[in-house]
């Protein structure tokens, strides 16, 4: 019978992925329930209107909830105030609030390029980050991809804002992927976690 060494380093690890697995998947919850209020609520506002007060909430929450969500994560990973990418994260997704406060205000098309400019960020950002905890956690490869595809989705949303046509749908869209990658990366931690017990 083999008996498996647990050294202080696998305990962190596995104490890591087993918080982060958590993490995301309250974070694929928020998401599908979001979709789901936005398609229900405000799905059909196009960029020329002016945001619902249940689709300006939905709006100003989303940027919001990832400051909580990173500031879980940090807390999660042990980082604490050491960690500049998560300050810099949690530092955008307010000023992000704080704009979404005024672009609700005026119509869906300013909101659709203040979430935009923030995906696009937020993307970068979580690239950083994915690519610096691969070498200590591992399984990121979802995180890369879905930080790689906020940054596409950040500047469609910025250049599809001035059109007409465009509409809320294209953000709830957004959610749902995000809400999808997250997934996957809760399935790529525990598979990276059982790894770590053997």
């Amino acid at each position: 019978m083999t008996q498996t060494t647990v050294t202080p380093s696998t305990t962190t690890t596995l104490t890591t992925l087993s918080g982060l697995r958590s993490l995301y998947l309250i974070r694929v919850a928020f998401s599908l329930i979001w979709v789901a209020l936005v398609v229900t609520t405000s799905a059909s506002l196009v960029s020329t209107d002016r945001p619902t007060v249940i689709a300006a909430v939905l709006l100003i929450v989303y940027p919001l909830w990832d400051v909580v969500a990173t500031l879980l994560e940090r807390r999660t990973a042990g980082t604490g105030s050491t960690d500049r990418v998560g300050t810099t994260n949690m530092a955008l997704g307010l000023a992000t609030t704080a704009g979404m406060i005024i672009a609700v205000f005026s119509t869906i098309g300013t909101a659709l390029l203040v979430f935009g400019v923030w995906a696009l960020l937020s993307g970068a950002i979580q690239l950083v980050v994915a690519i610096r905890r691969r070498r200590t956690v591992g399984a990121q490869w979802p995180m890369v991809i879905s930080g790689g595809l906020s940054v596409l989705a950040g500047a469609s949303f910025a250049a599809m804002s001035a059109s007409a046509t465009s509409s809320l749908s294209t953000i709830a869209g957004y959610s749902a992927f995000g809400a999808f990658w997250f997934l996957v990366s809760v399935i790529a931690l525990s598979i990276r976690s059982r790894r770590e017990k053997r």
